[in-house]
C-alpha cells in the first residue's frame, strides 16, 4: 500500500470513529419513557380553598400588631381571622411566594414582636 492509501484509510477510520462516538453520545442523551414515570404534579390547593370558601380577614386581628408573639396565641389569631393555615415568618426566614387566600402570615421582628399580619 502506498502512503496515500494509508492516509486515506486512517482518515476514513478516524471519521468513522468520530461518527460512532457522536452517535453513542446522542443516544445516551435520548430520553426513553418508562412505565414507572413520575405522577403528575398536584394542583395548587384550589380544591381545598374552594371547598371551604374560607378567606383570611386581618381586619379583626389588627390589635395583635406590636404585641409579643406567643405560640399559644396562634389558634386564637387563626380563628379570629378565619384562616385555614398560619405561617410564622421571622426575619431572614425563607418562604414560598405562592398566594393562598386562606393563609395568615404572621411577620415577626427580631425580638419576636408581631410586625405585620398579612393574608396570602
Amino acid at each position: 500500500m502506498g502512503n496515500l492509501q494509508r492516509c486515506s484509510v486512517k482518515k476514513l477510520a478516524m471519521n468513522g470513529f468520530v461518527v460512532l462516538l457522536t452517535a453513542t453520545l446522542l443516544a445516551a442523551c435520548a430520553s426513553v419513557p418508562d412505565d414507572e414515570s413520575a405522577p403528575p404534579p398536584p394542583t395548587v390547593g384550589q380544591e381545598e380553598v374552594s371547598s371551604a370558601g374560607a378567606t383570611c380577614n386581618i381586619d379583626t386581628i389588627q390589635y395583635a400588631i406590636g404585641e409579643p408573639f406567643d405560640e399559644a396565641n396562634v389558634p386564637q389569631l387563626q380563628s379570629e381571622s378565619s384562616a385555614r393555615q398560619v405561617r410564622v415568618l421571622r426575619p431572614g426566614s425563607a418562604a414560598t411566594m405562592d398566594y393562598r387566600e386562606d393563609r395568615l402570615n404572621i411577620h415577626l421582628e427580631s425580638n419576636d414582636m408581631i410586625e405585620a399580619l398579612r393574608c396570602g
